[in-house]
């Protein structure tokens, strides 16, 4: 009779308790629920840095270009503080001479004043 009890309790496949397969069940559900979430998440912030990254590039450009400006305007107030290139605009622009200086013009070309 001892073989019988032994022979049947080799038989028998461990039972696994409902409470655990429910529990199991209830955590791969949370897993796959926390994964979409994570997963969406990481798919809505990459297109908004993408986005800000093509707003950056262009902003960066308006900045090199502005900063361009800066240092052409820099130079030309630079320039406007020599009494000389102010004597030169006056001629080119107002047609000013100094006190005895005549003009030399050349017929049937503009002579260079706008």
């Amino acid at each position: 009779m001892r073989e019988n009890t032994t022979v049947n309790s080799k038989k028998q496949a461990p039972v696994k308790s409902a409470g655990a397969r429910r529990r199991i069940r209830l955590w791969m559900t949370f897993m796959a629920l926390f994964i979409g979430w994570a997963g969406y998440t990481y798919m809505d912030q990459s297109g908004e840095i993408g986005v800000k990254a093509s707003q950056l590039a262009e902003r960066m450009t308006v900045k090199s270009e502005n900063e361009q400006v800066l240092v052409q305007l820099k130079y030309e107030l630079n320039r406007l503080k020599d009494p000389e290139y102010i004597g030169q605009i006056a001629m080119k622009k107002y047609g000013l001479y100094k006190p005895g200086e005549i003009p030399v013009r050349i017929s049937g070309q503009n002579g260079g004043n706008d």
